[in-house]
C-alpha cells in the first residue's frame, strides 16, 4: 500500500476512477492521506443493479456514508441508492467531467432533476450517460436543467423523453450525440439536433412509435440539422418515419437525388445502418448516403437477419455501382450482423 500511496494524484485517481464508487469510497479507511481522495474523482458512475446496500453487520470496511443507522436500513434500496448519489455529490470535491447514471424510476423521476440541476450548477460536466427505464411508455421526462449543462461533449440518452416545446439553449460544445428509445416530436429532435452546431458523431437509434410526427417534417430538414456530422449510425425507422412510415412499404416509392439537391453531407466519413432488411427504400436510402458524401470512408450494413452469400453479395454490388461523390475506390462498403 505504501508503494501505490507514493504514486502521483493523477495515477490515484485514474485508479480510483476505475473503481465502482462503493469500492472507491471504502479506500478512505486506507490511511489519513487516502480519506479524502475519493471525493475528488471526476469521473462518476452509479448503476442501479450493482449497487449494495449495507446490512445490520457493520465493519471497518463499510464508508460511514452508507452506514447510517436504522431509519436508513429501513429503506428501500432504490432510496438508499439515491440518498448515496445525493451524499456523494454533496462531499465530492473539485470538477466533475463525466457522470453516468444506470436506474429505473418508479414515478416522476424528480430525484433524477435534483440531480441533473446538481450538475449544471458545477459547469464542469463534460460528458454525462443516463440510461432511466421508467414504468411509463414515455420513459424519465428530461427536465429543462439538462440544457444548462453547456459544457457537454457528450451526451447518451437511454429510454427518456423530451417534449419541450421552447426553443433550446445551445450544446456549442456538443461533438457525440447518442439517443436510443428517445420518446419525442420529430420537430422537437430537429431543435435538439440543431442546438448542437458543432455535432459530429450521432447515433440515432428511435424504434418505431417513439417519435411521434407532425408530417411536417422530411428526411432533408434532418440533414440540415447537422452539417458538421462526421459518423452517423441510424436505425432505419428513423428514416421512414421522416418520410410518411405509415404508408406500406411498396407505396412509399424511390429516392432521387434531384429531391434533395440542396443537401450535400460535406464532413460525413463513416456511415451504418442498423436492422438492415434489404427493403427496396432502405438500398435508396444507402445509395442516398453515398451520392451526397464526398468524403465517406466506410459504409457498414448490419441487417437484422444474417444473409445468405448469394444476397450479401447481390447487396454489396449494387451498392458499390451505385452513384458515389467520394473517388472511385476510396469507400469501404460492408455488411456485418447486428
Amino acid at each position: 500500500m505504501d508503494r501505490i500511496s507514493k504514486l502521483p494524484l493523477g495515477i490515484i485517481e485514474t485508479i480510483l476512477c476505475l473503481l465502482p464508487i462503493q469500492e472507491a469510497a471504502r479506500t478512505s479507511i486506507l490511511s489519513r492521506e487516502w480519506r479524502y481522495l475519493w471525493t475528488k474523482i471526476p469521473n462518476l458512475v452509479f448503476i442501479e443493479k450493482n449497487f449494495q446496500v449495507s446490512t445490520d453487520r457493520t465493519d471497518g470496511a463499510e464508508l460511514s456514508l452508507y452506514n447510517k443507522p436504522s431509519k436508513r436500513r429501513k429503506m428501500s434500496k432504490k432510496s438508499k441508492f439515491i440518498d448515496a448519489i445525493y451524499q456523494v455529490l454533496l462531499i465530492h470535491e473539485g470538477p466533475i467531467h463525466e457522470f453516468t447514471l444506470d436506474m429505473q424510476v418508479d414515478d416522476s423521476g424528480v430525484e433524477i432533476d435534483h440531480i441533473l440541476l446538481h450538475l449544471s450548477k458545477k459547469k464542469t460536466l463534460k460528458m454525462l450517460n443516463l440510461d432511466i427505464i421508467g414504468d411509463g411508455y414515455e420513459g424519465y421526462v428530461l427536465p429543462i436543467s439538462l440544457f444548462s449543462l453547456h459544457q457537454l461533449t457528450e451526451l447518451y440518452l437511454n429510454d427518456c423523453a423530451l417534449f419541450h416545446e421552447r426553443p433550446f439553449t445551445e450544446f456549442r460544445c456538443l461533438t457525440t450525440l447518442y439517443l436510443n428509445g428517445l420518446s419525442t416530436y420529430d420537430t422537437t429532435l430537429l431543435r435538439l439536433l440543431s442546438s448542437c452546431p458543432v455535432l459530429k458523431r450521432l447515433m440515432l437509434y428511435c424504434d418505431g412509435g417513439t417519435i411521434s410526427d407532425s408530417r411536417r417534417t422530411t428526411i432533408v430538414d434532418l440533414f440540415k440539422c447537422v452539417p458538421m456530422i462526421e459518423f452517423l449510425s441510424v436505425r432505419f425507422f428513423i428514416v421512414t418515419m421522416y418520410e410518411d412510415y405509415w404508408l406500406d412499404e411498396d407505396e412509399m416509392g424511390a429516392y432521387t437525388l434531384e429531391d434533395y439537391s440542396d443537401i450535400m453531407l460535406e464532413n460525413l466519413n463513416e456511415f451504418h445502418i442498423l436492422n438492415y432488411r434489404d427493403a427496396e427504400d432502405e438500398l435508396d436510402f444507402v445509395k442516398f448516403i453515398l451520392a451526397k458524401s464526398p468524403v465517406l470512408k466506410k459504409v457498414g450494413v448490419f441487417p437484422c437477419v444474417k444473409f445468405d452469400e448469394e444476397e450479401e453479395s447481390k447487396i454489396l454490388k449494387s451498392l458499390s455501382l451505385s452513384p458515389c461523390a467520394a473517388p472511385v475506390g476510396e469507400v469501404v462498403i460492408y455488411l456485418e450482423p447486428n
